[in-house]
């Protein structure tokens, strides 16, 4: 049995977690259906963030901006006031903390990792307080009940995702010849697509730009995507439902990587949907998602034999996502012990977490928020600590995701970062016996661990001293940076 596969495919076993005696078997029952988020307190829907963003936006614009204008001062006391009232600093942190619950506790951790992967394809950058109120929701709502069917499906449910559609812009796009469009010009004013969604959807979502797509076919798709947006309204500004709009459709067929889209039935909305899914069923769309998986989750050198098996489940399935995810399952155990990963800062320290038993994330009872004050304390470490790492997964500074190779979290600074990290997870680990019996479980060479931990421990004693040690120790090891 390759022991190390419980790390590298998921988040390793707890120290009172038995260990699977069939390691694949265990990975591929957790993929066929979505299981549930494991927090006990309120989790708020993705209607309800958007509320509170829109009682935001709509505050600060239109009445206090207004109310206290020459007063500087009264305007930022008012704003800061606002922020509280609408949780802009808590949210955030509630669903960090329900992320990691969810991860360390899930019944079924190999798909946690995955909807991690899948939050980071489908990235939303840092941008307009998106972090703030939405990310989390879109990531709970929108990836995590699509992964177990088609990748067709999940990436239509993100591409009409408020929160995707707000991100790259698509609320801006008019089709030039469209009944808006041609207003917008008799009147002097412009009348054009923005690029950014469709570009992204061939570019990081689909395709990529190895299947050869040319400008003429990002603004084809540009087209097709154009009427897809939220409505601006007076009391919401722009935090209102995603419609389509078939005043701002351009009218007419329009031509992607060499296939026609034309509208079916009554509406044109039908076009993005061919489109996504032309798009698909692209070759280079198996090729491009199916290698950036194995990636992932087996090393940054990927061969074509070792994407191979994952490409063909994906063509043979049509992109049936719990099929894809066994074939992978299978590279990533055939493949442990020979090839190795340098695990990103997130998933390195949920790892460490999960197996010296510290206590993270904070729980419901500790994240109670009044809405009246600034959140403080506990209510504000979820981010923090992600700050700390270099890592914060709800705000990449682009929307092709955080980097998932080696060179771009080898640097001193983020090594130092996880090396003050390490000491501070050490330090609220006093179970001693967790150590031993994690180190049995996930590591394929656990009496080197052991005795390189004898060796680091000195003249260490009693459980507190002794947990506290081998955490500083272990955590930072190079066996726990990769896998």
């Amino acid at each position: 049995m390759k022991k190390d596969f419980f790390r590298k495919m998921a988040f390793g076993l707890g120290p009172d977690e038995a260990v699977p005696e069939d390691p694949v078997a265990w990975a591929e029952a957790q993929v066929d259906t979505v299981p549930p988020l494991v927090w006990d307190g309120d989790i708020p829907s993705a209607d309800q963030l958007l509320d509170a963003r829109a009682k935001f936006v709509y505050t600060d614009r239109r009445v206090i901006r207004k109310e206290f204008k020459g007063d500087r001062k009264a305007y930022r006391e008012a704003k800061d006031q606002l922020r509280w009232e609408t949780g802009e600093k808590y949210y955030e942190n509630l669903d960090l903390s329900i992320r990691h619950n969810t991860a360390l506790k899930s019944q079924a951790p190999v798909f946690e990792r995955l909807w991690l992967f899948w939050h980071n394809h489908f990235a939303i950058a840092e941008k307009d307080l998106l972090a703030s109120w939405n990310t989390g929701a879109y990531t709970r709502e929108t990836i995590r009940p699509h992964m177990c069917g088609s990748f067709t499906d999940l990436v239509k449910a993100v591409t009409m995702s408020w929160t995707m559609i707000h991100h790259l812009d698509n609320s801006e796009s008019v089709g030039p010849n469209s009944k808006r469009g041609k207003w917008r010009r008799q009147n002097g004013e412009p009348a054009t697509v923005n690029e950014n969604h469709a570009r992204e959807l061939l570019e990081l979502h689909t395709v990529s730009p190895a299947a050869g797509y040319s400008q003429q076919d990002v603004v084809a798709l540009s087209y097709i995507m154009a009427g897809w947006g939220h409505d601006w309204s007076e009391t919401r500004e722009e935090c209102n439902p995603v419609e389509f709009d078939a005043k701002k459709h351009e009218p007419g067929n329009h031509i992607v990587l060499g296939k026609r889209y034309k509208q079916r039935g009554l509406s044109p909305k039908s076009k993005l949907i061919d489109a996504i899914e032309g798009l698909c069923a692209h070759p280079m769309c198996a090729e491009f998602v199916s290698t950036k998986l194995v990636r992932h989750f087996v090393t940054d050198d990927v061969t074509p034999e070792m994407a191979a098996p994952v490409i063909k489940a994906w063509r043979e399935t049509d992109g049936h996502l719990p099929a894809v995810y066994k074939a992978l399952i299978r590279v990533v155990y055939d493949h442990t012990g020979t090839h190795r990963k340098f695990l990103n800062p997130e998933v390195w320290m949920l790892q460490s977490v999960k197996l010296g038993q510290a206590p993270w994330p904070p729980q419901p009872e500790d994240m109670k928020y009044d809405f009246k004050s600034k959140p403080k304390g506990i209510l504000n470490r979820p981010r923090s600590v992600m700050w700390e790492i270099g890592h914060h997964p709800y705000r990449p500074a682009q929307p092709n995701g955080w980097p998932d190779t080696e060179a771009e979290w080898l640097s001193p600074e983020l090594l130092i970062r996880r090396l003050a990290l390490a000491k501070r997870i050490a330090d609220d680990t006093r179970i001693r016996p967790a150590f031993d019996s994690s180190i049995a479980k996930n590591f394929d060479n656990a009496a080197d661990v052991i005795d390189y931990l004898n060796t680091c421990k000195g003249n260490g004693a009693g459980d507190y001293v002794a947990a506290r040690t081998d955490g500083i120790y272990l955590f930072p090891s190079e066996w726990m940076l990769k896998v």
